[in-house]
């Protein structure tokens, strides 16, 4: 459960069939704030929106398609009334490997999908209801955007894009909607499985935390975010990892054992 209060709000997340997304989606719910949760199939919407039950609606909505995000828009006005809370957590990383090395084909589907995607959702949802009315965005960004590392420049690079693009549109929409990101570290979804499956007790280890994220601590925090608790926050990018980005917590404990 939440302690943030969202009775009478409603949210769209997108991507929120499983993983973080539907994490989200679950989180707002508790909060008593009405729900849509998109797809790409409505069957797998519809199975997402009983999973968090009460109200939840399912919409199957590719996120960079914008007939079938005006759709989305339109049935949530139609259902609920009010559009308060976006949350961009599509995403895609079709691309592995050496930047130099991704044809314009996975370039083009992970900028669509993380960089287009966010743009084309919020300026429906500012134009529809929030331009107006207020309301609080979030993007999911990742913690790849604020480092570099081997085999995942391309999407990290248009993780680096989203964090820029939230603080150009907190300044743009500014001062009736507020607009952040989050950056979580490893979590345990199927997205990011190659990061943690077969070597998850070693991952650990190093994590101040002790362990890998689970969807339910960023939606928590995304839940936050999107609550009157966050009325003072916009334009910044959460970092959500277990102090995963502080470096290599196995170091520090054998160094604190050694001098026990």
């Amino acid at each position: 459960m939440t302690p943030f209060d969202l009775t009478g709000r409603t949210a769209i997340v997108t991507g929120a069939s499983r993983g973080i997304g539907l994490a989200v989606a679950k989180a707002i719910a508790a909060a008593g704030g009405n729900v849509v949760l998109t797809s790409r199939s409505q069957e797998s919407a519809d199975a997402a929106a009983a999973e968090v039950g009460g109200a939840a609606l399912g919409v199957g909505a590719h996120a960079a398609d914008e007939p079938s995000a005006r759709r989305c828009l339109d049935a949530t006005l139609e259902r609920f009334g009010s559009i308060d809370i976006l949350v961009n957590n599509a995403g895609t990383n079709p691309s592995y490997g050496p930047v130099i090395d991704q044809d314009h084909a996975r370039f083009a589907k992970t900028f669509e999908v993380n960089l287009w995607a966010p743009i084309l959702w919020t300026g429906l949802a500012a134009r529809a209801w929030m331009g107006e009315h207020g309301g609080a965005v979030v993007n999911m960004a990742s913690i790849g955007g604020l480092v570099y590392e081997p085999n995942l420049g391309l999407y990290n690079a248009s993780k680096a894009a989203l964090i820029h693009l939230t603080k150009q549109l907190a300044l743009e929409l500014s001062p009736r909607v507020r607009v952040n990101s989050v950056a979580p570290g490893v979590v345990r979804t199927t997205l990011a499985e190659s990061l943690w499956k077969e070597h998850e007790g070693q991952l650990n280890s190093s994590i101040a935390a002790a362990r890998i994220g689970e969807p339910a601590d960023v939606g928590s925090a995304i839940a936050f975010l999107v609550s009157d608790a966050a009325s003072w926050i916009t334009g910044e990018t959460f970092v959500i990892d277990g102090g995963q980005r502080l470096g290599d917590a196995a170091l520090f404990r054998a160094e604190a054992a050694a001098h026990a």
